[in-house]
């Protein structure tokens, strides 16, 4: 695990000291790209650890908590790399045909390694999707994604990236807990919304060997194209996520300058901003009332188009999934404007989706509230309820 810093870290500038004879000059070597896991390597165990400290919540369920490090691939590279999660089993036998499992994705929570979910016992705030289904005797795994909690950088809402994490994460849990069947749900929260619709996506070739029965998408990430287009009010929660979405760009994009986006008071209280916390928290709501919302904007023309072009490559839908879609928003959501999250969902339908659309007129973005209505869902799919899809055909 490399040592935990700023989110952005500072560029590294080297000098050549001046010499009066000539020098050959120094090639720095390619970094080595390891090769993507296929078959059984993917969700192969790295290293696993049973947790001796656990929620509350599990422990008065008297499920377990291993800690994990598995085989997965670099959403960015197309190579082979690690993630971290935690696996959650519940209490007694497996039932007939192997427990069910979740595959859960997490909110934001930061891009620095101290903000993987797996380091906490609350997972940072994710517990709330786990402990409903282990009273449901299901196994659950979260996924820390791809660079947070593991060597490289975080691929932030790189969709591929989320997608393998969260379908190899399945087969990691599986590995470890040899009683798991193949049947499997997943449901995930705003950044963790478009990773399990991402994951649906591709589960047709990516999960094979594996049986998807649906995906709940909660105040989904699914498209934030229109995130700086004029029309769009930067609120305090928007200003809060141009970090993250920084981060996620220059993670595809090196040449990306941090200064193109984040400026002035902002720059300056970056590292505090995007501590490990709740995106709405209310001392980053605190922080974000001192601060002038264009130091939280690109600064050119050039800069929006680059940003808005790298939102575009990790929106979905992009594809048809054969799998049914519960997609949830909250109409007072400030961060993701509820209409983008329809369009997409229209998009969706479009493609021939089984999608059911949940508005909440009274919530905002990833309340609490919504998590039952995911599991209520879920448990549906596993149970072959016919699905109320809202999609006109």
């Amino acid at each position: 695990m490399r040592s935990t810093g700023p989110v952005v870290a500072a560029a590294l500038v080297f000098a050549l000291a001046s010499c009066s004879t000539p020098t050959a000059e120094s090639v720095e070597p390619a970094p080595t790209v390891v090769a993507a896991p296929e078959g059984l390597e993917r969700g192969e165990i790295v290293s696993s650890m049973l947790l001796g400290q656990v929620d509350i919540g599990v422990a008065y369920l008297g499920g377990t908590a291993t800690k994990i490090v598995y085989r997965t691939t670099d959403g960015v590279t197309g190579g082979g790399t690690e993630a971290s999660g935690t696996v959650f089993v519940p209490k007694g036998s497996a039932p007939p045909g192997g427990w069910p499992i979740v595959s859960v994705g997490h909110g934001t929570t930061g891009v620095t390694d101290e903000c993987a979910p797996s380091l906490y016992p609350n997972l940072l705030g994710t517990i709330g999707l786990v402990t409903p289904f282990l009273e449901r005797g299901t196994v659950v795994v979260v996924t820390d994604y791809q660079g947070l909690g593991t060597p490289g950088d975080p691929a932030y809402l790189d969709r591929d990236a989320a997608a393998y994490d969260v379908i190899d994460a399945v087969r990691a849990a599986r590995n470890v807990v040899p009683d798991v069947g193949t049947r499997w749900g997943a449901v995930g929260t705003s950044q963790g919304g478009q990773a399990v619709w991402a994951a649906a996506e591709r589960s047709g070739d990516y999960g094979d060997g594996l049986q998807l029965v649906g995906a709940a998408a909660l105040s989904p990430a699914a498209d934030l194209t229109r995130f700086f287009a004029p029309e769009t009010e930067q609120t305090v929660p928007r200003q809060l996520l141009v970090p993250y979405l920084y981060e996620g760009l220059h993670a595809a994009d090196p040449s990306a300058e941090r200064a193109d986006y984040i400026r002035g008071t902002f720059a300056d209280n970056v590292t505090a901003l995007t501590a490990c916390s709740d995106l709405l928290g209310f001392s980053k709501a605190d922080a974000g009332a001192v601060l002038d919302p264009a130091d939280a904007f690109p600064d050119s023309a050039d800069a929006s188009d680059r940003m808005t072009q790298w939102l575009e490559s990790v929106a979905v839908p992009t594809s048809r999934t054969e799998v049914p879609l519960l997609v949830l928003v909250g109409e007072r959501d400030d961060l993701i404007d509820p209409q983008w999250t329809r369009d997409a969902v229209a998009e969706a339908c479009a493609l021939g989706d089984d999608v059911e659309l949940r508005s909440e007129p009274e919530q905002g973005h990833a309340e609490l509230a919504a998590n039952g209505i995911g599991v209520d869902w879920l448990v549906e799919r596993f149970l072959n309820v016919p699905t109320s899809t809202t999609c006109a055909r």
